[in-house]
């Protein structure tokens, strides 16, 4: 019947405790008593029903026994409601975790689909639909028939198919004793078929099911199952989670439940991340989703609950003796502790803050500051932006204390430092430049004389990115440019930035194009002459005047970009730029002289040249030009040779 396990009726933990409410003849709700809320069969019956016991002395505040005519709804993540027709009154139950709600929830779901399923059992499955009333057999033989089943069966039908295989407590246990035999004897067909099962079965999106298979019997041999796609090619899942993956406990974690729960969102994430994302539909994926998010607000939960755990943390966090190897870790589980917390209510996750607060935890962050280990620091930073997101008076009250002081001067030092930016610029920026290169397909001219050395020298490899994380990196640069232009010439031009950038106008996505040309919007709003000069030297505008020819006469966003950018050109007379763009592309870009724009950039391209000729003589442009460029290809080269030498030291 898919009842939940007795052990739930002694789980009184505050994920079940609730307050009972019920409607009066005046509108209002009546307070009936706190308890603790289960899901258990109601005395001398089949039938499960909700009971909540007094937490004080034990009494029953309310039985109510579950129907499938009852409608029940959830309301604001913490309250379920319904019409009682035995007392002819409106109920409530107020949870005091959310988490403790979803369960409840979902076991109110189950049991409304088990009657419902018997119900059509009884009425509907005699006759067209009789052989659903069974599973065939799990043997080799009938795994085609056991197939069609589990994939071609209509919605309603999926319905019975879930609570067959439910009820058939042996059916999973015997469908993987036939997986391994298959493979054992390498029989492909079988292997493919059992694969095609699992993945129909998964996709029958029932959260019981869900449980059994991510279950710590049965997880492995699904994923053993879901390595023959017979569309993919074969790959080591299981070896990767036995011999890769490492649970590592900072501290260790005692409550059984947390622990159980900890692995099943790993499972589950993985399942969903690596596995199958290429197979999961919307539902399906929305669920597991769900799971995660339940599962990581139960951890919380329950780890913040027991303040043995909470108390040992942070004795080692601040005992001296503690060793660094184990203080990083724990700086790493807390940090990972905190950003699990927005899994909670607001109230619960401010009140747990709080909590950290009073435990110590700034003191902490301010220890943190001090490390020698960047990446450590930025920990540190994280942990504390969490606190300042969520209520920014609890930093503003430690700060205004004495033990607040050496604080906000770590964080002053920090910022002179620029240490962050600092570890941005030497470690990240190549990785998110081989993400775009490696997500973009070559282009089909010399576009680069610049080649920065990849971190990992591979990024050919790279699986391709999706375009929102590309215009993410968009975004990020962009937002480089604007607020380090200190730092543009030495990283951007040595790492090959803007070529690398430009690769995006090869995607088939326009936006991710039109965002390549904003950012070379962005990069000349800064007017240096020294990133001009790269631009037409290295004829970097190529990419984009391909893409506006091509383009045609369409009116869009990338037409209104590249104009844009051009009448930027103009308006700011960046002769550089002018002289580059007409003097290279005006061949191309004449059968769009009709455009005003157009039209303006070569006028102002021939009054510049005009202005020259009268000011210094019709020779005098290009000579000084010439001079001007040596000069600068030697201003140039001593630039980039001190930024070497500056990486250098930081290296050694």
């Amino acid at each position: 019947m898919g009842a939940p396990e007795k052990t739930t009726t002694s789980n009184n933990n505050s994920m079940q405790r609730v307050k009972v409410y019920r409607l009066n003849d005046d509108g209002k709700w009546d307070d009936q008593g706190t308890g603790h809320v289960t899901i258990d069969y109601l005395e001398r019956s089949e039938d499960l029903g909700l009971f909540v016991i007094d937490e004080e002395d034990n009494e029953t505040l309310l039985v109510h026994r579950i129907s499938s005519d009852d409608i029940y709804r959830k309301q604001e993540d913490t309250i379920i409601s319904w019409r009682d027709s035995e007392y002819s009154s409106d109920l409530a139950l107020s949870f005091q975790e959310t988490t403790g709600c979803s369960y409840i929830w979902d076991h109110i779901c189950n049991v409304q689909r088990n009657l419902h399923f018997n119900t059509l059992s009884n009425e509907t499955y005699h006759g067209a639909n009789s052989e659903l009333r069974e599973l065939p057999e799990v043997e080799l033989s009938t795994l085609p028939s056991i197939l069609k089943v589990v994939v071609d069966s209509s919605i309603t039908d999926q319905l019975c198919v879930t609570e067959l295989i439910l009820h058939d407590q042996k059916f999973f246990r015997k469908l993987m004793d036939l997986f391994r035999v298959c493979e054992d004897l390498e029989n492909y067909d079988g292997l493919h078929i059992i694969y095609k099962i699992v993945r129909g079965i998964i996709l029958l999106n029932s959260p019981q099911i869900f449980e059994k298979i991510f279950s710590d019997e049965l997880i492995m041999d699904i994923v053993g199952c879901l390595e023959y796609d017979p569309d993919v090619p074969h790959v080591h899942h299981r070896n990767f989670l036995k011999e890769h993956v490492v649970f590592k406990e900072a501290i260790p974690i005692k409550d059984p439940l947390a622990l159980s729960k900890i692995h099943q969102t790993y499972r589950i994430s993985y399942l969903k991340d690596v596995v199958l994302p290429r197979v999961l539909d919307e539902a399906t994926f929305a669920s597991m989703n769900s799971i995660i998010h339940s599962n990581n607000g139960m951890v919380v939960t329950l780890l913040k609950d027991d303040t043995t755990f909470i108390k040992e943390l942070f004795a080692r966090l601040k005992s001296p003796s503690t060793a660094p190897e184990s203080k990083t870790n724990l700086v790493y589980f807390l940090q990972e502790f905190c950003n699990l917390s927005k899994s909670l209510q607001m109230v619960q996750q401010l009140r747990l803050f709080r909590d950290l607060v009073n435990e110590g935890i700034f003191d902490v962050i301010a220890d943190i500051f001090q490390s020698q280990d960047k990446k450590l620091i930025l920990t540190g930073t994280d942990i504390l932006m969490l606190f300042v997101s969520q209520d920014p008076t609890l930093l503003r009250s430690y700060v205004s204390r004495q033990e607040g002081v050496s604080l906000i001067g770590l964080l002053v030092k920090a910022g002179q430092r620029d240490a962050i930016v600092d570890i941005f610029y030497e470690r990240h920026l190549d990785q998110l430049l081989d993400v775009i290169t490696s997500s973009c397909p070559p282009y089909g001219t010399a576009q680069a004389v610049h080649r920065s050395t990849s971190s990992n020298g591979n990024s050919g490899n790279q699986t391709s990115a999706k375009p929102e994380i590309l215009l993410n990196i968009y975004d990020l640069l962009c937002f480089c440019i604007l607020q380090h232009p200190y730092k543009i010439k030495s990283n951007f031009l040595l790492s090959g930035v803007i070529e690398k950038v430009l690769s995006l106008t090869c995607r088939r996505e326009k936006y991710l194009v039109v965002a390549a040309i904003r950012f070379v919007r962005t990069l000349i709003s800064l007017k240096d002459e020294q990133l001009m000069n790269h631009i037409a030297k290295n004829n970097l505008f190529k990419p984009i005047i391909d893409v506006f020819v091509g383009n045609g006469s369409r009116y869009n966003l990338l037409n209104s970009a590249v104009l844009e950018l051009f009448e930027y050109i103009r308006k700011e007379n960046l002769k550089i730029l002018l002289k580059y763009l007409v003097e290279t592309y005006w061949e191309q870009l004449v059968q769009f002289d009709s455009l005003p724009s157009i039209q303006s950039l070569k006028v102002r391209y021939e009054q510049a040249m005009e202005q020259a000729t009268n000011q210094t003589g019709p020779y005098a442009l290009n000579s000084r030009r010439r001079v001007d460029e040596r000069a600068l290809e030697k201003e140039e080269e001593d630039y980039f040779n001190e930024d070497r030498y500056c990486c250098l030291y930081h290296v050694f």
